[in-house]
């Protein structure tokens, strides 16, 4: 079986099993919809791993391939900031390279075993059905987001996960702060959707594409040329309009304020939007556009500052803070700011590593804190906790070894990730010793 020409159906099985869920699920059994839910995306896992496996035979310089499904948008002529004329088309394509290789795996392994959990954690919840019809429908979003060929493919998924996102926090509808989070998150997040749909349309007047790899090409060409430079006002306005909506969607100063209270959903929701799913997606949009930021240093440089101040400054908020799951919450804005750190030093590798490590462990601690709160009958003051390792030794010896990996001990994945972002943020051009000191301190 050829995985690589079937990437377009990665996405569309969970599109599947929330349109099942979604209208049928009411009329079934929880098991039948917990199977439908867990299945189409263990399916999409499946054929995420066939497609990278197949890539990986490839040539090193040949591994990207893209399927182009139909012509989206035909709008017509346009006229571009050099003076030019272009086609403004947009083609409903996927591409996969070793970047959305990494996105597809981690999203669907990952958010497979949240399915998995939640058939269990959710049994007893009111709307059973529409919980796994919202996941579906959030790893349909992602998905779209990290495979899409283009900004404004890629802005679809980014708008999904958003909608996604306001559903699953307010999922306890009826509790006046579970529905109040979800308006929050979905407010601030506008506001970083204005920077993002600025950046998309400066960069198609710019260069008369919205293809990720063409857009690469115009850059390069134009560089050649001798029509583009390095600090040209056009890639340090796009760059900084594009960071305003990664700032958004991955929480970072000031925009941070909404993922805390998104602690009001279910704890496999804050898994799903803390570890696989939402907030990594502003850091995989930088790294996709990194021939954008490589020509704007300063903005790299505002993108290393604020990920550096808001590591230190979540991971500070985090100390003082009751709540179990509220640490965690605090804990991933930090983690994301030693995510952009990376991506503004140009350790760009560095940071979608950490990217990924992040996913494992940072799930790990969410799904472990699920427990202990069940264990603990809704409580989740860890003032009131203590003595639990008897009662629930497993929960007790994985979330053990998720606290170490998150801390950077050493041969634990954590260590490897952090380690490089740190050496990076010392040694490269765009890196500087206070960088390093405050992601040391935050370590």
């Amino acid at each position: 079986m050829n995985f690589l020409d079937l990437i377009w159906l990665i996405p569309l099985f969970p599109a599947a099993g929330f349109v099942i869920n979604g209208l049928l699920g009411k009329r079934m059994s929880k098991t039948a919809v917990g199977v439908i839910g867990c299945g189409v995306v263990l399916i999409s896992f499946v054929f995420s791993a066939g497609a990278v496996y197949q890539l990986l035979q490839l040539d090193a310089e040949h591994r990207s391939h893209t399927v182009t499904l139909y012509r989206w948008i035909n709008g017509g002529l346009a006229h571009t900031r050099s003076g030019g004329v272009a086609d403004f088309s947009v083609d409903w394509s996927f591409l996969l390279d070793p970047l959305s290789s990494v996105m597809i795996l981690v999203v669907t392994g990952i958010g497979f075993l949240i399915h998995v959990y939640s058939t269990g954690y959710m049994h007893e919840e009111d709307g059973f059905y529409r919980f796994f019809a919202y996941l579906n429908l959030f790893m349909f979003s992602m998905l779209t987001l990290v495979l899409g060929s283009n900004y404004l493919m890629m802005f679809v998924g980014w708008e999904g996960v958003g909608l996604c996102s306001y559903l699953l926090i307010g999922y306890y509808f009826l509790k006046k702060s579970a529905g109040d989070a979800a308006k929050k998150a979905f407010v601030v997040n506008r506001v970083g959707d204005w920077g993002f749909s600025i950046g998309i349309m400066l960069i198609f007047v710019s260069f008369g594409t919205l293809e990720f790899t063409r857009v690469g090409e115009a850059v390069r060409e134009g560089v050649m040329a001798g029509r583009y430079h390095v600090s040209d006002p056009i890639f340090i306005a796009i760059a900084l309009s594009l960071f305003v909506g990664a700032a958004g969607k991955s929480a970072q100063i000031p925009l941070y304020v909404w993922l805390p209270d998104a602690m009001e959903g279910p704890t496999p929701v804050s898994a799903l939007i803390h570890a696989a799913t939402m907030v990594t997606a502003g850091v995989y949009m930088v790294a996709r556009s990194n021939f954008i930021y490589q020509m704007a240093p300063q903005a790299m440089t505002v993108v290393a500052v604020i990920g550096a101040v808001t590591a230190f400054f979540a991971a500070s908020i985090a100390l003082v803070q009751n709540d179990i799951k509220r640490v965690l919450a605090y804990s991933t804005v930090s983690q994301l700011g030693y995510m952009f750190l990376a991506l503004g030093v140009g350790a760009f590798a560095a940071g979608i590593f950490h990217l990924m490590t992040h996913a494992f462990f940072k799930a790990l601690l969410f799904l472990g804190s699920g427990s202990v709160i069940n264990a603990m009958h809704h409580e989740q003051d860890m003032r009131k906790m203590g003595a639990l390792k008897k009662k629930i030794p497993v929960t007790f010896w994985t979330m053990f070894i998720g606290t170490l990996t998150i801390a950077g001990t050493p041969f634990l994945a954590g260590f490897f990730s952090k380690d490089e972002i740190l050496w990076k943020a010392f040694s490269s051009n765009q890196g500087h010793v206070v960088l390093w000191l405050i992601g040391a301190a935050v370590l």
